[in-house]
């Protein structure tokens, strides 16, 4: 099984109303939510760890999650409301503006975290449920606790606004890079993170930092794997994009998926991958993700459809 620790919520992206008017529909959302959805469609083993509210978008998200596939048994709900995510978009491109003070997520702390299990292959973390104080330190704890015998995987898709302290998250940031196997930062995010500089360098000093592969995502060029052993590029797929919401979550999706599928779900295989194997998982990704950003919100396709 592959255990998901990170948000879950609500997005409200830009509709047009009736009279023309911008209006604001909820779709369930988070980012680490939208993996764990994704590597259910794909028909992977899943499990998720959240703070999920009992409110009626908290039904909605829990809803979503069992229709997946996804194993619930370690999502927290407690009486707190879900944060929402309001949209805009420019050009296809998400900015968010985000309502989270005492949510269900943001809220959960160390004695929420799920019981150590042996049938948990894979962990994987990333996003705003790294940003914000205690759930931050309750999802490093769980990497701590169980990154040294789990393959694990990062993706922080950092939203800068979001971020309150930015020296401690930054610092968080550094100590989970340094116990991940496998990390993913798109193009912007690698320059926020790590300064200027060509991407191959910023990359490679990455890779110093502990995790076996960094995958770089550059929106509808592509994306490039590097290793110690060199680097691998993937174009995109070509396809007419309705938005972006969800496209790096379900790329994470597929290459875990497709690790998960050729018998590489491991700490040990991951630091040994081959070129070839690491092509297979990073194309499956982005097929995937060339069919999610094809769909309005984060909609995620079933393994049939890639």
């Amino acid at each position: 099984m592959i255990l998901c620790a990170g948000e879950a919520l609500i997005d409200m992206l830009p509709r047009p109303g009736a009279d023309g008017a911008e209006t604001f529909q909820p779709f369930v959302g988070g980012s680490v939510f939208n993996t764990a959805n994704a590597l259910g469609r794909l028909g992977q083993k899943v499990g998720f760890f959240s703070g999920i509210s009992t409110d009626f978008f908290g039904e909605m998200l829990m809803d979503t999650l069992t229709t997946s596939k996804v194993d619930t048994a370690a999502v927290a709900r407690p009486d707190r409301p879900t944060t929402l995510a309001f949209v805009r978009l420019t050009d296809g491109h998400a900015d968010y503006l985000f309502y989270d003070e005492n949510s269900a997520i943001r809220m959960l702390s160390e004695p929420d975290l799920p019981t150590p299990d042996p049938a948990v292959k894979a962990l994987f973390f990333g996003c705003i449920s790294l940003a914000v104080e205690p759930c931050a330190a309750t999802f490093e704890a769980l990497m701590m606790r169980d990154g040294d015998t789990r393959l694990t995987m990062l993706d922080p898709n950092i939203r800068a606004g979001f971020i309150e302290d930015e020296a401690r998250y930054r610092a968080r940031l550094d100590r989970m890079l340094a116990q991940s196997d496998l990390v993913k930062f798109s193009d912007e995010d690698l320059h926020w993170f790590a300064g200027a500089g060509d991407t191959e360098s910023l990359a490679n000093d990455l890779l110093a930092k502990g995790p076996a592969v960094i995958f770089i995502t550059e929106g509808a060029r592509g994306v490039t794997g590097y290793t110690r052993d060199g680097a691998v590029f993937v174009p995109a797929p070509k396809v007419d994009v309705i938005d972006t919401v969800g496209a790096g979550d379900t790329f994470n999706a597929g290459v875990l998926t497709a690790l998960g599928e050729a018998g590489l779900l491991d700490k040990s295989a991951a630091r040994s991958l081959s070129q070839e194997a690491l092509r297979d998982a990073m194309e499956l990704g982005a097929r995937a993700a060339a069919i999610t950003v094809s769909r309005a919100g984060a909609n995620p396709p079933a393994r049939d459809e890639v």
